[in-house]
């Protein structure tokens, strides 16, 4: 008698790691995710997510906060000092605070628990949407803003004073869309909805963050910017450094 002949996983197949201690959630995640025909990856603790991270490279980490020993935080810190894998922070508080921190230690998103299926996919699409790099013709592949600031698009990359400093992916993708309508004011809305997703239409602090990100990374005193100009109430112009004269 012939055996079945074991499942494949396509190549394109996103892979998602997803880190909880509790079992029950990590098998909730686990049916709606293969249902939308992902491969899911799981791990247990921060030390065991951070293993698997680097030996088997997920597309996407849903990452539990409250975990003992190593919590999600934690977790992420670390993480982040050797991968800009894309993370989602599953958390069953609700606080500002807890989100905020979540992203300025370098997560792309977070859900609070109970969630359900769609949100769930919905949540995980805008971020992987969001890691995919907008093409960019080769002629633009290194735009040469000033004398001391210029973007390399192939590499996700800024060059500040001579020095490479890497882009995160949501990052990379705010500061394309900025550049792109250099000296042009481009509302919160719009910047939303080109990086984040239009379900993140109402979510402007996410744009305030990433901004501040971004001013830290190129901007000689980020608290008084000169490439990336807020206009209170609207949203934020890039520079135009293509016709400096109109500034």
């Amino acid at each position: 008698m012939t055996g079945r002949p074991p499942r494949t996983v396509p190549r394109e197949t996103k892979r998602i790691l997803v880190v909880d201690d509790e079992k029950r959630m990590i098998d909730f995640i686990r049916m709606n995710l293969e249902l939308e025909g992902y491969q899911v990856l799981e791990a247990h603790n921060g030390l065991e997510a951070l293993e698997t991270i680097r030996t088997q490279l997920p597309d996407l980490v849903l990452l539990d906060v409250m975990m003992p020993e190593l919590d999600g935080f934690e977790t992420l810190k670390m993480l982040r000092e050797f991968s800009n894998v894309p993370v989602i922070m599953l958390t069953a508080k609700g606080e500002e605070d807890d989100k905020v921190y979540g992203l300025e230690l370098g997560a792309d998103d977070y859900i609070t628990k109970p969630f359900g299926s769609r949100e769930l996919s919905s949540r995980i699409r805008a971020v992987l949407r969001r890691a995919e790099m907008p093409s960019v013709s080769p002629d633009k592949a290194v735009l040469k803003i000033d004398d001391r600031l210029s973007v390399d698009f192939n590499r996700r990359e800024v060059i500040v004073e001579g020095k490479r400093i890497k882009l995160r992916p949501t990052e990379y993708r705010l500061l394309y869309h900025l550049i792109e309508n250099a000296g042009w004011t481009v509302p919160h809305e719009q910047l939303l909805a080109k990086v984040w997703g239009y379900e993140y239409r109402d979510e402007t602090h996410y744009v305030r963050l990433y901004v501040n990100y971004l001013r830290e990374k190129i901007e000689e005193d980020p608290s008084n910017p000169k490439y990336i100009l807020t206009e209170r109430g609207v949203g934020y112009r890039f520079v135009d450094f293509r016709h400096p004269e109109n500034e």
